[in-house]
């Protein structure tokens, strides 16, 4: 090993880093994950802005054997790229031990409570480890910069209690970390928030909870229900949330089966991923029985019983959510789509408008006002709330396809808006960047009904997730009597239309 310097500088870089120890940056970055190197970030940098100060390095190596490094264990850092060669989240290990969670068909191991993360997301300062003076109190003022309002987050665990009853069985069976712990109710306070930075704030602290204590079901149940929402409210693929759900979920549910919304979570991934239609309803079932009052266990199978038609029962569910947490924004708003659908649409207008104006960032309002305003033939507010949607999304690909539909409409009315959004969505397909689902709804509204027919076939053999949306999706109402599509609709096991 190089000799190492005690006159004290700054290193700016991890390369700075691992050359101060004659190791290598892989080495250099699992040792601030597994054994406490003090490392520092700079505040809004992102996580490539780091550095270190000499002396606090020394002083960690007092307490340190870096002679004899773990790099002999077969253990490899597993990470998937997400769009612009960022990180996406990773809790480390393998899937059959403690605090794991793995994209399906990932065959790489990872450094045991390692976590890589995903865009928008930043690393903590703050690690197990770590005995010298300095570096303590390094860990104390990264724990204060990073408690952006404690007495919201007090606030806001009240409610949390209210909305998750049926996950608190597993802190009553088991003493949980305290810092675990308030690792969870941030995570609970950015998650309650559903926004598409907030949902990346939340996994952050959902990951740091299950890192710093491995057995906590509850935190599992946190990357969970994340995972499920990343895919509508980021441009996470789908190919990478759901497996990360499904993992967090069963790991939730092997620690403790009677958590209900582990349940809801598996719920939720088996309908939307799985296509597992039966077993989604049997977990949601389970969620409720174990816990009536879990508020996302309602919520959930709500949307689900939606997407079956089931609109009655979709409505009761519904208002359950709502009357067990009265002031959640996605509650109502997922209410309103139901309203729509149900017939009531002055009643969910009114509602979506008045969550659009006091929530003007939250994301699905504009959604279903979007559709709603297409189906009315109000095009130009149509085009407004998509472009809100895609702007609040960071969705370069939503803002082509409205922009080419902004032109379309200004020179050739709803045809040429039609026109055009199908023109750049074809692009983009051909690019591996928008699915056929999309390509048959805008040819069904276009009226061309076998190429419409065509890429449904074509998104049912991909396997797309859009394809639950099948049954109610009234850009689609067109088909309903046709052949292909009853056949489609019967092989995805969603009840016939009638």
């Amino acid at each position: 090993m190089e000799r190492i310097s005690t006159s004290s500088r700054r290193l700016d870089t991890w390369k700075e880093i691992g050359a101060f120890f004659g190791r290598d940056e892989r080495t250099v970055k699992r040792w601030e994950i597994t054994r406490g190197l003090p490392v520092h970030r700079v505040p809004g940098g992102g996580r490539a802005n780091v550095y270190a100060i000499t002396d606090e390095l020394v002083e960690w190596l007092k307490g340190k054997n870096v002679t004899v490094e773990a790099d002999a264990i077969p253990n490899r850092v597993a990470s998937s790229r997400a769009e612009g060669g960022t990180e996406a989240s990773i809790v480390s290990t393998d899937i059959g031990t403690a605090g794991s969670i793995l994209p399906a068909g990932n065959q790489h191991q990872t450094e045991v409570g390692g976590v890589e993360r995903r865009v928008g997301q930043r690393r903590n300062a703050e690690r197990n480890g770590g005995s010298s003076p300095a570096w303590r109190e390094a860990r104390y003022i990264a724990i204060a910069i990073v408690i952006l309002a404690t007495v919201a987050i007090v606030g806001v665990a009240r409610r949390v209690s209210s909305a998750r009853a049926g996950t608190k069985r597993a802190t009553a069976a088991r003493v949980v970390d305290p810092e675990a712990q308030q690792f969870y109710l941030k995570g609970m306070y950015y998650f309650n928030k559903r926004t598409p930075e907030t949902l990346n704030q939340a996994v952050d602290y959902f990951t740091q909870a299950v890192v710093r204590d491995p057995q906590y079901a509850e935190a599992y149940v946190g990357l969970a229900d994340c995972y499920n929402l990343l895919r509508e409210y980021t441009v996470m693929p789908p190919s990478e949330a759901y497996p990360r759900a499904m993992a967090a979920a069963k790991r939730a549910i092997a620690l403790d089966d009677s958590l209900s919304g582990a349940h809801s979570s598996l719920a939720f991934v088996d309908f939307y991923w799985s296509w597992d239609v039966a077993g989604a309803r049997r977990e949601f079932q389970r969620a409720i029985e174990l816990d009536p009052k879990c508020v996302l266990a309602h919520h959930w199978y709500a949307t689900f019983l939606l997407a079956l038609g089931r609109l009655p029962e979709s409505l009761q569910e519904i208002e359950k959510a709502q009357q067990l947490d009265p002031q959640s924004n996605a509650i109502l708003a997922d209410k309103g789509l139901i309203l729509f659908h149900s017939g009531q649409k002055e009643q969910a207008v009114t509602l979506l408008k008045q969550i659009e104006t006091t929530e003007p960032d939250f994301l699905s309002p504009h959604n279903y006002l979007a559709l709603i305003y297409f189906l009315q033939g109000d095009y130009r507010q149509y085009l407004a709330e998509s472009r809100i949607a895609a702007t609040l999304l960071h969705d370069e690909r939503r803002l082509a396809i409205v922009g080419a539909s902004e032109q379309g409409f200004a020179g050739g009315g709803s045809r040429g808006m039609l026109n055009a959004m199908l023109k750049e969505q074809q692009i983009l397909h051909e690019n591996g960047r928008e699915a056929a689902y999309d390509l048959a709804a805008t040819y069904a509204a276009l009226g061309e009904k076998k190429e419409a027919l065509d890429n449904l076939q074509n998104s049912y053999q991909k396997r797309e997730p859009e394809m639950l949306s099948i049954r109610i999706d009234p850009w689609l109402d067109n088909l309903h009597d046709e052949g292909r599509y009853r056949e489609i609709l019967a092989e995805i096991g969603l009840p016939p239309v009638q």
